[in-house]
């Protein structure tokens, strides 16, 4: 496998101006991942520790990871949309990935809010001729959640990786089992973690890696 590069910054053209955003990739990408942050009116930003874990997790296993501002974060224009204009700025960010690195398989990761607008593009990934090969959702937001705020989260492909956190106080446990019994998708429970895994960052790395093979 080749070294990772230097984390780099990148300011990229959205649908409604700039997005900022982090990079880390391989000396040789095999792959692309987005990696979505948390809510942006919660502090969410793509400095977020998940977020980064995720990101460098994709980076290990040959990836290019990109991980945007979402509008109305650090240099990212535009204000917050409840996640679908916020859909169509991830998408525009892949378009951007897959102009620079090419037509390269393609991973998507994502957090708390981040993971909920995630489910968004898989859905439109998978309607189309270039649907994700890896997909990793780290506490998603589903259902009701504290902050008097509801999600209608969409359903993912089989394959795809879904981590919580036993202890969740911000997205319950029965929500995400609520959401993933339909689908009959498997949900991995963490056990004591919270919604931000304090403690537990080695564990999410852990499960992705030994789920996937390095490309």
């Amino acid at each position: 496998m080749s070294r990772p590069l230097p984390t780099e910054r990148a300011l990229l053209n959205g649908p409604d101006g700039t997005i900022e955003a982090l990079i880390d990739a391989p000396e040789k990408a095999r792959g692309i991942a987005v990696v979505a942050h948390p809510h942006p009116l919660f502090h969410g930003a793509n400095t977020n520790k998940i977020a980064h874990t995720l990101a460098r997790t994709f980076r290990d296993l040959g990836y290019a990871a990109v991980r945007p501002n979402f509008r109305g974060v650090g240099e990212s224009a535009g204000e917050h949309d409840h996640g679908i204009a916020e859909t169509e700025d991830l998408l525009a960010v892949l378009a951007w990935a897959q102009s620079r690195w090419g037509s390269l398989p393609i991973g998507i990761g994502g957090f708390s809010f981040g993971a909920f607008v995630q489910t968004r593009v898989v859905a439109r990934l998978e309607a189309s001729i270039t649907p994700p090969r890896h997909v990793v959702l780290v506490g998603v937001a589903a259902g009701e959640v504290t902050g008097a705020r509801s999600y209608t989260t969409e359903p993912v492909p089989s394959h795809s990786l879904v981590i919580h956190g036993e202890l969740d106080e911000t997205v319950a446990l029965a929500n995400v089992l609520d959401w993933a019994r339909p689908q009959s998708l498997p949900v991995i429970v963490v056990p004591g973690a919270d919604h931000f895994f304090h403690g537990k960052l080695n564990i999410i790395r852990d499960i992705v890696l030994r789920s996937w093979q390095p490309l």
